[in-house]
């Protein structure tokens, strides 16, 4: 930062000749000490600044420019140093290369005229440092009249140059002795080096059972990262419950004879439990995040319909002046699940109100080609560098920028907007440049509901069979019953079917044990099996598995689909 309300300046040290220095070197470190720096890192500020200061006063000359920047959290000693640099160096070294080495951070700028401004940054240990009557206190002790005297420069720096050596040599004599210990250490190594040799012969036995249990701690450490999961789902929805209940009460009050301070009370509570739910939605994301698990389950989709409630949300959101346009076909529908695409177009479009603070944010909507729609998020916000365009869908990742302070997130929305985009059967990619903005592309396909044949329903509850009968109705030729394992095995052998939905919970032969009976039976070893049942979690893995609670229509229809390798009927454009 090199203006604003934040940067004080503290003084101006012309630079002409090889006094003015010396004069920058004692100003530069007397400025260090008032500011908090320690004894070490003023040295460190003197030098840089006197290798510079060396090359401009050889030349036309120039100047150096003290300033404070007392931005929040991160006050900075800041130096300008301007002027025709000599040319040269003491071989490779010049005074850009020395300040690199001894300051936190060196800027450099070049005018058409060859003046040269080189920008020294030294972070500040203590925020109290930068206050108004501190600096004035610095400012005041910076102007008073002193003589450039090398002598008396030349003995502090012996001073210093004494410190350092005796610091060397207390770190070599703990080197020597680190070293003389390391010897011993060695020889102790050795001895029991050659012991455990001899007894790595005789145990060999023992190490393999050691390699099995160790394989075991891996299969059970990964059984304690499911569990892990499955407790922050479950955690996350027992918290919504409560959060809800306070959100519905504090409504209630809210439209109830409240004075004016009830009622702002209120708005914090509500406000509060909102920011709380928010956070448990984000939790649940981050479980489904890292189990890698998404339930697709697929219907009908009006997308203009979609992205108009998207866009009612989103634009209280927006910065003042930036403008917010969708343009998307009346009419045109996807088979999918309506939830997860609303949440990957709600986390590209709160993304780029995030970061952008001037322009407009566009969302266009196109069929290129039959069977897929393109979705483009494009706005003209700050951007994001090249080296950033694929970090950005990793975990956790935030790229570093101005507005970074002033917008809040956890590093998770994109890489959970792709993951969810591939699990819809699409992807998400991304462009930009830095300043113009960035447009974010979503591809789906677009799919209407599967035609199926002959489908096995095994369910031992009559009024779940009826239900799933109805709803396998528009989608398959015929739909064929069964109570248990048992009785499933003798409808396949009576006539051939072309998929199987089956419950995992049953009397007698349970799902499980009938999807290996027809695992093993060549007859029906390949035939498509999908499961089903009230747990949340699939209870063999590399099997289709729906969740009883969340069926439907198009989303049945369309994983028994999958399940058969039947390719889903593709629409034409509109």
């Amino acid at each position: 930062m090199t203006g604003g309300s934040a940067v004080r300046r503290l003084g101006t040290v012309e630079l002409l000749t090889d006094g003015d220095v010396v004069l920058l070197r004692q100003v530069g470190r007397e400025a260090g000490g008032l500011l908090g720096l320690d004894g070490q890192d003023q040295v460190r500020l003197a030098t840089a600044l006197s290798e510079l200061g060396r090359e401009v006063a050889g030349t036309a000359g120039g100047r150096a420019v003290l300033e404070v920047d007392g931005a929040p959290g991160a006050p900075e000693l800041v130096v300008h140093v301007l002027g025709r640099p000599a040319r040269g160096g003491r071989g490779d070294v010049t005074g850009v290369t020395a300040a690199q080495r001894l300051v936190d951070r060196v800027d450099v700028t070049s005018d058409a005229d060859g003046t040269r401004t080189v920008v020294l940054r030294k972070a500040l240990p203590d925020a109290r440092a930068v206050s108004p009557a501190r600096l004035d206190e610095v400012r005041a002790s910076l102007s008073r009249p002193r003589a450039a005297d090398a002598l008396d420069e030349l003995r502090v720096q012996n001073t210093e140059l004494v410190r350092a050596l005796e610091a060397l040599a207390a770190r070599e004599q703990d080197l020597v002795r680190a070293n003389e210990e390391l010897e011993d250490t060695n020889r102790g190594v050795m001895a029991m080096y050659t012991q455990l040799s001899d007894e790595l012969e005789e145990t060999n036995s023992g190490v393999v059972a050691l390699y099995a249990e160790l394989d075991e701690r891996g299969r059970q450490l990964a059984a304690a990262n499911d569990a892990k999961t499955r407790f922050l789902r479950s955690v996350s929805h027992e918290l919504r419950a409560p959060v809800n209940s306070i959100l519905g009460l504090a409504s209630l009050l809210a439209d109830g004879a409240l004075d004016e301070d009830q009622r702002i009370q209120v708005g914090y509570l509500d406000s509060s439990a909102r920011a709380l739910l928010g956070m448990v939605n984000e939790l649940l994301d981050l479980a489904r995040a890292e189990s890698g698990r998404q339930h697709v389950h697929r219907v009908r989709v009006d997308l203009a319909a979609l992205l108009a409630d998207l866009q009612g949300t989103v634009r209280p959101l927006l910065r003042p002046g930036v403008g917010l346009h969708v343009d998307v076909p009346r009419g045109l529908e996807l088979h999918t699940d309506p939830e997860l695409l609303g949440r990957v177009l709600r986390n590209l479009l709160t993304n780029a109100v995030k970061f952008t603070d001037a322009g407009a944010i566009d969302v266009a909507v196109t069929v290129p080609e039959a069977g897929v729609v393109v979705v483009i998020v494009r706005d003209t916000g700050i951007g994001i560098p090249a080296e950033h365009l694929e970090t950005v869908f990793e975990e956790f990742f935030q790229v570093p920028n101005r507005l970074q302070p002033s917008v809040k997130g956890t590093g998770l929305g994109l890489p959970y907007a792709r993951r969810v985009a591939e699990a819809l059967g699409g992807s998400l990619d991304v462009a930009s440049v830095v300043g113009e903005g960035s447009t974010f592309t979503l591809t789906l396909e677009r799919t209407t509901a599967p035609a199926l044949g002959r489908v096995l329903v095994v369910d031992d509850d009559d009024a779940a069979r009826a239900v799933v009968r109805g709803l396998l109705a528009p989608s398959a030729a015929e739909v064929v019953e069964a109570r248990d394992g048992a009785e499933a095995l003798d409808v396949l052998a009576g006539g051939a079917v072309d998929a199987v939905l089956m419950d995992v919970r049953m009397p007698g032969v349970d799902g499980v044990a009938t999807l290996q009976a027809l695992r093993a039976d060549a007859r029906w070893s390949t035939l498509p099996v999908v499961l089903m049942s009230t747990l949340d979690e699939p209870p063999v893995t590399g099997v289709p598995f729906v969740e009883k609670a969340a069926l439907d229509a198009d989303g049945l229809a369309d994983v028994l689909s999958r399940a058969t390798g039947g390719a889903a009927a593709t629409e034409t454009a509109p």
